[in-house]
C-alpha cells in the first residue's frame, strides 16, 4: 500500500522541514510510539544529542516552523535522527550537506554513514566527500549519465569527476562550481538541471540502474 511504501522510504533534504513542536516530537514524527530511549539513541547516532542537551529545555524545547531557532546543521541532524528512528529500507539524501560549513559537514557525514549502513541509499550531492564511498557513482550532464563507476575507478580516468575532485581537494570551496546551472531564473523549479553532478548509490546493493 501507499502507506507501507512511505514507511519504508526515508528522505533527508537539503533544507529539512521541522514542525512547530518540541525537539522530541520532531524526531519521533514518523514514529509517535517511539520510546524515550529510542529517541535519544537516534539523536546520539545523528550527532544531535550533545547540542540538544545544551538547550535549557533539552528534548522538550520548542522549535519554530522550519526550525527557525536552530542552525542549519542542527536542523539537518534532527532530520537524520528522524530518519534513523523511522528505520527505512530505502534512503534518499538530496544534497543533505550542501548548506553547512566544513566542520558541521563532517559531523553530518558521520551521522549519514550510520544512517546508510545496511540499507539501500540514493545520494544526490555536489560534494564528492559525500558520495565517495558509494557502490556506484553516476555523473549527469543535461539529464544524461556521462560517467559511471566507483570513486577509485572514476579517478583513474581523465574524467569530469576527476576534475571536480581536484577542484574540491584544492581548497577552492568558494569557487563557482560547474555542477550547478543557475542562469535561468525562469526555469521550472521542479526540473533537475545539473551538469557533472555526481550522484551516489551507497549501501544495500544499489549498484545499477533500476536498483
Amino acid at each position: 500500500t501507499l502507506e507501507s511504501l512511505r514507511r519504508n522510504i526515508g528522505v533527508v533534504m537539503q533544507e529539512s522541514f521541522l514542525f512547530s513542536m518540541t525537539i522530541r516530537e520532531n524526531i519521533a514524527y514518523g514514529r509517535p510510539d517511539a520510546t524515550e530511549e529510542e529517541i535519544i539513541a537516534a539523536a546520539r547516532a545523528a550527532q544531535a544529542h550533545e547540542f540538544i542537551s545544551r538547550i535549557d529545555e533539552g528534548y522538550d524545547s520548542l522549535v519554530g516552523e522550519r526550525g527557525v531557532t536552530l542552525s542549519g546543521g542542527q536542523k539537518q541532524r534532527l532530520a537524520i535522527a528522524r530518519a534513523l528512528l523511522l528505520n527505512p529500507r530505502i534512503l534518499i539524501l538530496d544534497d543533505a550537506t550542501a548548506s553547512v560549513d566544513s566542520e558541521t559537514e563532517h559531523q553530518i557525514q558521520q551521522a549519514l554513514r550510520v544512517l546508510m549502513e545496511g540499507r539501500t541509499s540514493f545520494v544526490i550531492a555536489q560534494r564528492i566527500t559525500t558520495v565517495q564511498d558509494a557502490d556506484q557513482i553516476l555523473v549527469f550532464e543535461d539529464g544524461r549519465v556521462i560517467e559511471r563507476g566507483t570513486h577509485d575507478e572514476l579517478l583513474e580516468r581523465e574524467s569530469f569527476y576527476h576534475e571536480l575532485y581536484d577542484l574540491q581537494q584544492g581548497d577552492q570551496e568558494d569557487a563557482v562550481r560547474p555542477g550547478i546551472v543557475i542562469e535561468d531564473e525562469h526555469a521550472d523549479p521542479n526540473a533537475v538541471a545539473m551538469r557533472g553532478t555526481p550522484v551516489g548509490q551507497p549501501g544495500g546493493g544499489a549498484s545499477g540502474e533500476g536498483a
